[in-house]
């Protein structure tokens, strides 16, 4: 039985209100390092309307952010 392992590099993606979007240059190895980036943004005074979330770098091949299965 073969085993897939997949490993992400996480991204700090910032979108606008007018429907923008920036997805900052340098990645994370875990979601948990991109989440901490997170809180440590919201620290500060956010611009109404933006948000910010994390994306695996898959997650736009894959659709929906899961890692494929891989086919036996």
């Amino acid at each position: 039985m073969n085993a897939a392992v997949t490993a992400y590099i996480w991204y700090l993606v910032v979108a606008g209100p007018g429907g923008g979007m920036v997805v900052m240059p340098t990645g994370f190895d875990a979601r948990e390092q991109c989440e901490a980036a997170i809180v440590e943004y919201q620290k500060t005074a956010q611009p109404a309307g933006w948000s910010v979330s994390c994306l695996p770098a898959a997650a736009a091949f894959l659709g929906e952010g899961e890692p494929e299965e891989e086919q036996q």
